[in-house]
Parts: C-alpha cells; structure tokens; sequence
C-alpha cells in the first residue's frame, strides 16, 4: 500500500511523506526537525526510516530543518544538480549526502520511481516531483508561477496530486502586501493562483487523477473554501468529480492512500 502524508503546508513551511510498503521518502522538509520528527513519531517511524529526502528548492519554508537533520541521521539528500550545489553552499553537512538527479530522468528508491521536473519559481535549480509506485503515481506541484510544459508532461497519469493553489488574485491585489511583492507573487516565477490550479485540476483528473489535494495556501489572500470552490467549480463545469481536499497547514494530515481510479471507485 502506498499512502502519502503532508506533515505541513504553507508559507511557514513545508514537508510531505510518501510511504509504499517499506520505503519512506520524504519531499522537502521546510519545518524544525522537532517537527518532523515528531510527527513521524505519529507514525511510529524515525528519522532513521528515511530512505531519502527530495528537495524541490531551496527558500527557507522548504529547507528549515534540513541542518539539524542531516546532524541526526545518514539519509540521502536527492535535488537537481543546481539545488544541489546551493545546498552545499548553505549546509556544509550536506557535501557528502547530495545526490543529483537530472529533470525527467527517472532514479529509482526502494519500491519507488522518481521523477523531477522543472517549475518556474525565483529559486535556482527548482523542481517537482512525480512518485510512481506499484499502486500508481503521485504528483507533488508547488512553489511555481505558471503549470511548466514540463509538469503538464510529466503529471497527467498520476493518481493523486498536491497541486499548489496559493491565492485569490483579486484578494491579493487588494491586500496589504506592498506592489513589489503582490508583483512577484503573481509573476511567471511566483505561485499558482486558485484559477490557475483549477484549470490544471481539470487536465489532471480528465487524465485519471482521483484525488487531488490542495496545498501552499496563502494565509493572507486565500481560504481553503475559496481554494476549494475555484477548483470544484471548474472541474464540475467538466463533469469530473475526483475527490477534493486542503492540505493542513500546520499539522499532520490523515493517510492519503494512493490507488487507481477503478480501483478507488470500487
């Protein structure tokens, strides 16, 4: 079995965990190592039972507990090469950990097939990730400011999708965040917009995806029910109905698993 937790989800920080039978990946780990610990500790696992971690870019909400992990415990450290080479630069524990993977080349860990692919987001190196594993795919999209012809090569076919939908422009735009940052917030290297997400919700579940979560939401301009209502929106215009949820933002989310869509329907 296959099943995915998001250990957090947000601008504060970020981190999930894909476990298939025995091997645990985690992508990203952008919260304190107490946090992620504690929180494989739900799942009565240890750092220790990581048989790797995949960065997807380096900006503090994906890394923050990165340096006091690799002090406690010997995983391998998978990114781009250009991620890689920043990590190396900030972290010095990380040298001899790095494991570079090259976008839409497959590596394989345990019982699962990874595969990287390029976003458009203002950090060096950055990426995305599909998992496929015996009982289907999982995409991981966020932190881009547009769906990359990359993603929307690589993600359709997937089962199941953390696909960011980080704000309402029109809450942003009227918000209190100054113009520079509303700028590049809404830019071809910022985030996905609920619209945006709901229009690639739509090409994901039109190609077999049954559950596509929600995930990035701004705290200051989005909601999960305006995320939600976006995405529904446009995929009941397309009569798809996969199943629809938000990623917590900071807290453990219940087990995602992970299956096909005739199997899940059955």
């Amino acid at each position: 079995m296959t099943t995915v937790h998001t250990l957090a989800s947000g601008s504060s920080g970020n981190a999930l965990l894909l476990s298939c039978d025995g091997t645990h990946l985690l992508m990203d780990a952008g919260i304190s190592c107490r946090r992620i610990t504690a929180a494989l500790g739900q799942l009565g696992l240890t750092l220790e039972d990581l048989d790797a971690v995949f960065i997807t870019h380096t900006h503090t909400d994906h890394i923050a507990g990165l340096r006091t992990m690799l002090r406690r415990s010997g995983f391998p450290l998978l990114a781009t090469q250009r991620t890689c080479r920043e990590l190396e630069y900030r972290l010095e524990a990380a040298a001899d950990r790095l494991e570079p993977v090259a976008l839409s080349r497959p590596v394989t860990v345990g019982d699962c097939t990874v595969t990287a692919f390029s976003t458009s987001h203002d950090a060096p190196g950055c990426c995305g990730y599909r998992i496929d594993t015996a009982d289907g795919g999982v995409g991981l999209l966020t932190d881009t400011g547009y769906v990359t012809e990359a993603a929307a090569e690589i993600l359709p076919g997937t089962d199941l999708v953390v696909l960011e939908a980080n704000h309402d422009p029109d809450t942003l735009c009227s918000g209190p965040y100054p113009d520079s940052l509303k700028r590049r917030i809404l830019g071809d290297a910022g985030h996905l917009s609920n619209g945006e997400a709901a229009r690639f919700a739509v090409t994901l579940a039109g190609s077999g995806a049954s559950e596509i979560v929600l995930a990035h939401l701004s705290r200051e301009h989005n909601t999960p029910a305006m995320a939600i209502h976006a995405v529904e929106t446009a995929l009941s215009a397309a009569e798809l109905a996969p199943r629809l949820s938000v990623a917590p933002r900071d807290s453990l989310s219940a087990p995602l698993t992970v299956c096909r869509r005739a199997s899940c329907s059955g």
